[in-house]
Formats: C-alpha cells, sequence, structure tokens
C-alpha cells in the first residue's frame, strides 16, 4: 500500500495559501503546521521577532512607580517603590534615619522601656520640668508651623536652641545649665529636625520664645 499523499499516516490534506503579513505576498504552508504568518524571504531577513516592552506599567510586577515622598526626618522630597517604604516611612540617607530611630526608640519610646529615674533623663534631673513648663508656655504648639498637639497627635518635641552639647562642651558648665526657658522651644517633629540640621537659624528660634 503506497504511504505517500493522503495515504500517509499524517497526512492533513494539501498545501494552504496565506499572505505574509510583513510584504504581503502570498506563500503556502500545510494547515498541519502553525498558521503562517510570513514568508520564507522575510523569516530570514525582517524583524519579525517583537521583543516584549516590559517597562513601566508593561512589567508583570508593575504596581504604579515611584511615589513623591518626604523624609521623616528633615523633609526632603524622596522618591520611592510602594514596596520600598517602611512602617515607619522613607528617609533621604543613613543619618536621617538615625536621627529618627535616636528620637523615637529611647527612653520611654523604646519597645523594651521599664520605667527611669524620676525626675531625670540622659539631660539630667530638671529637664521634665522644664521641658513641661515650655510645653505649657508654647501651647503645645510648634512655634515655628503652628502644628498643633491635636494634630501631631503626641506632645511637640522641646528643642534645645543652643545644643545641649556646647554647655556640655565648657568647663563650667553642666547639662542642667541648657535647660533655661528661653533655650527651649516647642518644635513639631518636621520644624525640629529641621532646626537640628540648621535649616531653621537660632535667631528664629529665639524669637518665637519672645
Amino acid at each position: 500500500m503506497p504511504r505517500s499523499g493522503k495515504h500517509a499516516p499524517n497526512y492533513q490534506g494539501a498545501k494552504e495559501t496565506a499572505t505574509c503579513e510583513i510584504c504581503a505576498s502570498e506563500f503556502d504552508y500545510y494547515p498541519s503546521e502553525k498558521k503562517g504568518l510570513y514568508c520564507s524571504t522575510c523569516v530570514e531577513t525582517e524583524n519579525w521577532r517583537n521583543t516584549p516592552d516590559l517597562s513601566g506599567e508593561h512589567n508583570g510586577k508593575w504596581n504604579g512607580g515611584k511615589l513623591k515622598l518626604e523624609c521623616e526626618t528633615c523633609g526632603v522630597p524622596v522618591h520611592r517603590y510602594p514596596s520600598n517604604v517602611g512602617e515607619h516611612g522613607v528617609f533621604c540617607g543613613t543619618e536621617c534615619r538615625s536621627a529618627w530611630l535616636s528620637e523615637h526608640y529611647t527612653g520611654e519610646n523604646h519597645p523594651h522601656w521599664r520605667g527611669g529615674s524620676s525626675g531625670t533623663s540622659a539631660y539630667g534631673p530638671g529637664w521634665a520640668k522644664m521641658r513641661r513648663r515650655a510645653l505649657e508656655r508654647d501651647a503645645y504648639t510648634c512655634q515655628h508651623c503652628g502644628t498643633t498637639k491635636e494634630e501631631l497627635g503626641r506632645n511637640p518635641d522641646v528643642h534645645h536652641i543652643i545644643p545641649v552639647r556646647a554647655f556640655v562642651e565648657m568647663p563650667v558648665m553642666m547639662v542642667e545649665d541648657a535647660h533655661y526657658l528661653e533655650n527651649l522651644v516647642s518644635l513639631c517633629i518636621l520644624c525640629h529636625r529641621k532646626a537640628e540640621f540648621g535649616k531653621i537659624s537660632q535667631k528664629e528660634l529665639k524669637a518665637a520664645c519672645v
């Protein structure tokens, strides 16, 4: 028995004609093959293998691109992908991140805090009393931008206009000498960090205490 043509086991009919999607010429192909899209000439000479666009929203992992945010410490603009935004926000660098951790994870803010000596702190005895007096004088409101305790959801920070380290470095002074009321000003977290980085002058801060 002949085993060619229609008698062949895999025979599925004669060739069919298709039109090349690139040059529009007609060509023949077997229907048992994948449907023809390009003629043999275009397959060899044309760029018919289209590389998929995997950038931006075409990427399977696209989730909206980078967000425009502000550094939690100094307030400068930063851009981060949503997946890189932690529960505490974002920081422009390690210095600002360390400053934020120092502010929020020391003393009573630390998860392992078990209390401390009454009336004392890293700033020495009397600091808690002077801090409270500064907050009361400033009506628990940031003296630079006007943000209130209610808007912050917590008390403002109390900032030393002349830094504590300036007193510590003087042989005749002690930490407690930095805690006089005219040297203290209530600031929100953002303004406090701006003041720490010199973005709010001491002259401005002193004027706010008058």
